[in-house]
């Protein structure tokens, strides 16, 4: 999934970006009210995690300003403000859930996954396949002719990305932008590396390559036509 993390606490959003990323999302970071509602607005995204309490504009305001946009992205308030009369004020900005701090980064993943699920039920894709490679999104598992493979957070991403655009040329640049978030090519060959690694792992053993080179192209799975 892709989130948008609208948070001014550098230290409270370091920790969030950094768990979300480590389950395998992409995520962008905004500090202020008037940057998440831009960031916002150019989405996608499929899900806002939103401070209430931001410098320029606050939360609510950017909430219910997507609203008046017509964006029904779920969005998912934090907040130290808890009582009552506070989560009704932020369920009204239109906001789809409201988590007070402190909270367990646990309940967080569950209830963005949650939002995910009751926003686009018919979209939500929790298994992919590709020939007899499975990858469960939820459990973090990933299985070849029912053998459990073993994937590091970083492997597990770039397998997941590669999985949703099964059959499809997969460049550098869309690999760098979208599983390593970087909008430049640091000139290292870190995707070289990692996909050396994944391929070891999913075609290792396997009779049938699923994980090919497209040569001055980038990166193809697909199973055998």
């Amino acid at each position: 999934m892709r989130i948008l993390v609208i948070e001014d606490d550098l230290e409270a959003a370091a920790y969030v970006v950094r768990g979300l990323r480590e389950s395998g999302h992409i995520v962008d970071h905004a500090s202020d009210g008037d940057e998440g509602l831009t960031l916002a607005l150019s989405g996608p995204f499929d899900v806002l995690i939103v401070d209430r309490m931001l410098p320029k504009r606050d939360g609510l305001s950017v909430v219910s300003t997507l609203r008046q946009e017509n964006i029904r992205t779920p969005a998912l308030f934090l907040s130290a403000l808890g009582e009552v009369d506070d989560r009704i004020m932020g369920l009204k900005a239109g906001g789809d859930d409201y988590l007070t701090k402190p909270y367990a980064f646990a309940e967080l993943l569950a209830r963005i996954e949650v939002l995910v699920r009751r926003s686009n039920p018919e979209q939500v894709r929790t298994r992919l396949t590709v020939g007899d490679l499975e990858v469960d999104l939820l459990a973090r598992k990933v299985s070849r002719g029912g053998q459990e493979i073993d994937l590091q957070p970083r492997e597990f991403r770039l397998l997941e990305y590669m999985m949703k655009h099964a059959g499809q040329v997969v460049t550098r640049t869309m690999l760098l932008e979208n599983v390593w978030e970087y909008h430049f090519d640091p000139q290292t060959n870190v995707i070289d590396v990692h996909i050396s690694r994944l391929r070891a792992k999913i075609d290792k053993n396997f009779k049938q390559p699923l994980l090919h080179t497209i040569r001055g192209a980038g990166y193809s799975l697909r199973a055998a036509d």
